[in-house]
């Protein structure tokens, strides 16, 4: 059974460039949800996120044995605060966030419910019950590849914005990031992270 790559078939998407600014229209995409506050160092955003992946591995194992297997895709997170002043890396606990892993096509919202009544009769892992999946389109985005420390990230957040003003576009939506690395396993200064942020024409 060939193995299906999602990201190298939306690489446009998930390998930017580490050296420029990119637009990129993001389609309409299906995606496991989970929404929350505080800071990602916090329990909460930890058990959100074991619980994306139980049931993304649980959707993939389901379809493997069905005869499609893909690799599962990265976590994803989008980052906000009611007061922008607030989202600074000492404001952590006023953050709001939405974390989120993407799926391919034919994993249907019949499919995910019942992958996740399947993994709530068996392991039930805590944040389970507020996981949802859910279809976003983000549209036209400008992005690039980060290599380094997540608490670094803010002249990279600075020269996206810039380029999106210079060229035309206003901010619009919230700041996006896309994680292809294992913070656990990973030294920070190796770490890759797609920054993100959608825009609209003036």
């Amino acid at each position: 059974m060939a193995k299906i790559d999602l990201k190298k078939q939306l690489s446009d998407l998930y390998s930017p460039s580490v050296r420029e600014v990119q637009i990129v229209d993001v389609p309409a995409m299906n995606f496991v949800v989970i929404d929350g506050k505080g800071s990602p160092d916090d329990t909460p955003y930890q058990q959100a996120v074991g619980a994306l992946y139980s049931i993304a591995y649980t959707l993939k194992f389901m379809l493997k044995k069905a005869g499609t297997d893909y690799g599962v895709m990265p976590l994803e997170g989008l980052w906000w605060a009611d007061n922008m002043a607030d989202f600074a890396e000492h404001t952590k606990k006023n953050w709001q966030w939405t974390a989120l892993i993407m799926q391919p096509q034919y994993v249907t919202e019949k499919l995910f419910q019942e992958s996740f009544d399947k993994l709530k009769a068996t392991k039930n892992p805590p944040g389970l019950s507020a996981v949802r999946f859910e279809n976003f389109h983000e549209g036209l985005c400008a992005q690039i590849m980060y290599l380094g420390p997540y608490s670094e990230e803010a002249p990279v957040i600075t020269r996206i914005h810039e380029f999106i003003h210079t060229n035309g576009y206003v901010l619009r939506g919230k700041h996006h990031e896309i994680y292809l690395g294992d913070p656990r396993r990973t030294k920070p200064e190796k770490l890759k992270t797609i920054i993100r942020q959608p825009m609209i024409k003036k």
